[in-house]
């Protein structure tokens, strides 16, 4: 019999007969990793045990201990098991697919009737006596005609159209668990068995189009949860009742921020209090960029398209703008005009205007651009995904040897302003050139090696992704971490030789000929809207006092307190902060726990005794205790605080 030979992670060599599959090669090394083995790594590749080796291979066998693997198969062997569970439950429910996620997995079902959930605790307990059975899995390899009649026999007509997305040569696995089969491109587990019944939870159902096609039927996706064992489970759910209370559309109602209505899916309608988040915010932005050397600009919020097929936008990103055809006066034909989805074609534009010189390098152009991009109606997510918001955008002309100061020069501006908005975790992300890449090989080393020397300058490492930049140019990305350890993809450096050539962007070079400049698009904040929904989650609705739109709440214990309440009122508003005065025929408990649910971070009760002393009770914001301070001290100490971080 023929032989192949099998590298493990130590670097020694054995020989096996070839087709010997891993779970054999576990065997041949101990009976206890045999017993433990859950799957291998053959060339990197991750590999069912049934597997047949063909050929010579690096092998590397995982056990439960192995996290990436161990939680890539629980998870997929949780789907197939839901999937069983619910089909022994209601036999004439039709399956379709079930991938993992992040933290587990879904599934999507044809089904008449929509689940409950009721249902999804009668298919938890199913799913613990389909895990206690330990039955084996076992796999086959068909052939495409067989698999067919098999699904068309059995009523699958979901899996008959999977089977015929398979490409030509690949195998058709079919895996069993007892007498239940599927689909699957595997590795899976030895057995059900193997699969921790205490470590997962089905988090609820959803519509799903197939393949996410409107015009396909509408199915029925149960989402699942799964980790390797029921401690990582309860922390799991303990950060999603954490999530849950920061999130931002339940704060922004109980802050009054916004809302969103059906009339204008996507966008929003700030109230007075959310809209003096939004202005602090931007004018502390604006502040900054006039600081850092910027010009502000504006630009039309409806272009022609002529400009969107210069820019190649009207090609590729045609399904994602909104547009607008008008008859003109005159026009034979409609006239065709698009919402800018971004602003960097415009901001060309204007610096096509005059004769432009390498002494006018760099030009850093930014506005506080309003966009509109189509988003499909299932992605929107409160004012963290919509169709309308407005970038903290900005563009740098500049030539390529200015490229590294540039980029040096606006991480450590981003590094101030993520500081100055409570966020001291984030971390960098270069992506480098693709393997299909217009532009000279010098050129894009200078340009990867610009941006990697700007993040040492600054005093910042980076993490490497290779092949994931632009077809023209490599990019910064900049990731925030929040309070409760999520991630936030913010700020950009997108390096661009392309656009200014596409729209015919020049300056004349100190050798007197004309040149194409570079351009560095770059975004802090991102948009203001996600962002303020960020804020609003990092912070749990108790924002800096400089950003909270409701600062101070100056409340009455008794009647007899009124005046003294709009004295304190007036000399609040007077020292710049935003108060407001609570007279109301209510006790001081209900007005404290009201005004708290609002999320006012400083409430100051008034009664005869701080009459007298000309003294305010001073209560925190998620404080339980009060202290009594002088007038004079609360004003100054307010103020101070109040103070935008930039102008302190």
């Amino acid at each position: 019999m023929a032989q192949i030979s099998l590298t493990f992670p130590d670097g020694s060599q054995r020989e096996f007969p070839r087709g010997v599959t891993a779970a054999e090669v576990a065997s041949s090394i101990s009976k206890s990793l045999a017993k433990k083995a859950i799957s291998a790594s053959v060339d990197g590749a991750h590999w069912d045990l049934a597997w047949p080796l063909e050929s010579d291979a690096s092998i590397a066998i995982h056990t439960m201990a192995d996290d990436a693997p161990a939680l890539e198969l629980i998870r997929h062997d949780f789907a197939h098991v839901m999937a069983r569970a619910v089909q022994e439950i209601w036999p004439d429910t039709k399956v379709t697919i079930g991938p993992v996620t992040e933290k587990g997995w879904f599934y999507d079902f044809d089904r008449a009737e929509p689940f409950t959930p009721e249902d999804l605790g009668r298919i938890e307990a199913k799913m613990k006596e389909i895990i206690n059975a330990r039955e084996p899995v076992r796999t086959e390899i068909w052939d495409r005609e067989r698999a067919r009649q098999h699904y068309i026999d059995a009523g699958e007509p979901f899996k008959v159209e999977l089977l015929d997305r398979i490409p030509e040569g690949a195998p058709i696995r079919m895996y069993w668990h007892g007498d239940w089969q599927d689909l699957c491109r595997g590795p899976h587990l030895q057995t059900t068995g193997q699969l921790p019944a205490d470590a997962f939870k089905l988090m609820g159902v959803s519509g799903a189009y197939w393949f996410g096609d409107v015009s396909r039927p509408m199915l029925q996706r149960v989402t699942g949860v799964a980790f390797r064992n029921r401690e990582d489970l309860k922390a799991h759910l303990t950060f999603l009742e954490e999530a849950a209370k920061r999130d931002h559309r339940k704060l922004g109602r109980e802050m009054d921020l916004f809302h969103m209505q059906e009339e204008a899916p996507g966008q929003i309608f700030w109230h007075p209090n959310g809209w003096t988040i939004y202005t602090t915010l931007q004018d502390y932005m604006r502040r900054q960029q006039r600081r850092d050397g910027y010009v502000e600009v504006n630009t039309p919020q409806v272009v022609n398209r002529k400009l969107w097929e210069a820019s190649g936008h009207w090609e590729n990103y045609r399904e994602n703008m909104f547009i607008v055809e008008v008859d003109e006066d005159g026009a034979r034909d409609k006239v065709i005009n698009a919402l800018k989805p971004m602003n960097c074609p415009c901001h060309v534009q204007i610096f096509n205007v005059g004769l432009k010189s390498y002494r006018d390098l760099p030009l850093r152009m930014a506005e506080f651009g309003s966009c509109a991009r189509y988003e499909p109606s299932g992605a929107l997510h409160g004012i963290m995904r919509v169709r309308g918001f407005t970038q903290d955008d900005a563009h740098i002309f500049c030539t390529l040897d200015q490229i590294e100061a540039e980029s040096t020069k606006f991480i450590e501006f981003l590094a101030k302003i993520y500081a100055d908005l409570g966020f001291e975790r984030w971390r960098v992300k270069l992506s480098t050139r693709p393997e299909k890449r217009v532009g000279s090989d010098e050129i894009w080393d200078r340009m990867e090696a610009a941006l990697a020397n700007a993040c040492t300058a600054a005093g910042y490492e980076y993490e490497l992704f290779p092949g994931e930049g632009a077809f023209y140019a490599p990019k910064l990305e900049f990731v925030l971490t929040d309070a409760i350890g999520r991630d936030w993809q913010c700020g950009t450096l997108q390096l661009d030789p392309n656009l200014p050539e596409r729209l015919d962007a020049s300056y004349v070079g100190e050798d007197g000929a004309k040149h194409t400049p570079f351009m560095l698009h770059r975004a802090c904040l991102g948009s203001f809207e996600r962002f303020i929904g960020i804020l609003i989650e990092n912070h749990a609705g108790r924002l800096p006092l400089w950003l909270a739109p409701r600062q101070v709440v100056v409340a009455s214990i008794t009647s007899e307190a009124d005046g003294y309440v709009a004295e304190v009122v007036a000399a609040l508003q007077k020292a710049g902060l935003r108060a407001e005065a609570d007279t109301r025929n209510e006790k001081i408990n209900y007005k404290v726990r009201e005004h708290s649910v609002g999320k006012v971070p400083v409430i100051l009760a008034v009664g005869h005794r701080e009459v007298e002393e000309r003294t305010v009770s001073l209560r925190r914001l998620g404080e339980k205790d009060t202290r009594v301070v002088a007038l004079e001290t609360v004003l100054a100490d307010l103020a101070a605080e109040a103070t935008p971080p930039d102008l302190r």
